[in-house]
């Protein structure tokens, strides 16, 4: 964690929590895109990803043709993996069906821990793990909906990033600031 533009993203970002759906979007968007890489590439790829996808517009994404696709494939500023790429577009979809049905994409994905953010006590990097109940009960969720890319791991990396799930160490500084709950 020692490169600049990671550690910015966690004393900015990494655990607060977030109700723009755009932003959640994005998110769930980067998180999939993240599956088997570091999360600094794409910290390193995000700008060109707001670039590629519209500033992550769900309903733009969801319109994505297969030439638009091809395209994205060719587009050295991101993750250059079919899969990933198509499904991005298929979320998108699924992101707005969601959004018709519970009014926004924020109400739908707080469910998981009744609104509020679930704030964990961890002492060490080691304790913290890599999906809960929560993230297992999101995926399954996601992927009735017809999300792909959001297996239980990569949606507690989404709940970590969103801070629908607050795991800063006890003895953070960023944890220290936070407004007592």
């Amino acid at each position: 964690m020692s490169d600049p533009l990671y550690i910015l993203y966690h004393d900015r970002e990494w655990g607060r929590p977030v109700h723009d759906d755009r932003k959640l979007f994005e998110m769930l968007v980067l998180e999939g895109a993240q599956a088997g890489l570091s999360w600094i590439t794409i910290l390193k790829k995000r700008e060109n990803y707001r670039k590629a996808f519209d500033r992550f517009d769900p309903l733009k994404v969801s319109r994505y043709s297969r030439p638009k696709i091809r395209s994205l494939l060719r587009n050295p500023g991101i993750v250059r993996n079919r899969l990933k790429i198509e499904s991005a577009v298929t979320n998108a979809r699924a992101f707005l069906r969601i959004q018709e049905e519970f009014g926004s994409f924020d109400r739908y994905i707080w469910q998981w821990t009744g609104g509020k953010p679930l704030v964990n006590r961890w002492r060490n990097l080691e304790e913290i793990p890599s999906s809960t109940k929560e993230s297992d009960a999101m995926s399954k969720d996601l992927r009735r909906r017809g999300f792909r890319f959001v297996g239980s791991t990569i949606c507690y990396a989404f709940m970590q990033a969103v801070g629908i799930v607050d795991d800063h160490l006890l003895g953070c500084w960023v944890r220290a600031k936070r407004p007592k709950r």
